[in-house]
């Protein structure tokens, strides 16, 4: 008789369905955002110390990994929001049938790659 040992799911192999998704999608820009905020007040204290130090913080942004951690955090609060109306909806009871979940979901994920995709065209031109 073999001993019973714990049974390693590995969710990777399963598809997810939209929902979860964007429930998990939602979860992760929610973190993103929390861990965002020390860097944006070290950033926010950067730029009103001294002129040379906000000439400093404004070329590191206007560089690559600046423009990068611009649309993810444009991205992270986009999609946040967005996904926060679509909780709040099944709150009040509105869009609770499975068709009008998927639909607000590929409509939350679609419109949370919008908005970086704006920004980046914004950035860009």
């Amino acid at each position: 008789m073999q001993p019973k040992r714990p049974f390693f799911l590995n969710l990777l192999v399963f598809r997810q369905p939209i929902g979860a998704v964007a429930s998990i999608l939602h979860r992760a820009s929610g973190a993103l955002l929390s861990l965002a905020v020390p860097a944006l007040l070290y950033a926010w204290m950067l730029s009103l110390r001294s002129a040379e130090d906000f000439a400093r913080l404004s070329a590191w942004l206007d560089g690559g990994p600046g423009r990068f951690l611009i649309l993810a955090g444009g991205w992270a609060l986009g999609h946040h929001f967005l996904a926060g109306l679509r909780h709040l909806g099944f709150d009040l009871g509105w869009g609770e049938t499975r068709q009008a979940a998927r639909r607000s979901a590929w409509l939350s994920l679609g419109l949370g790659l919008l908005i970086p995709a704006l920004m980046a065209l914004s950035l860009w031109t």
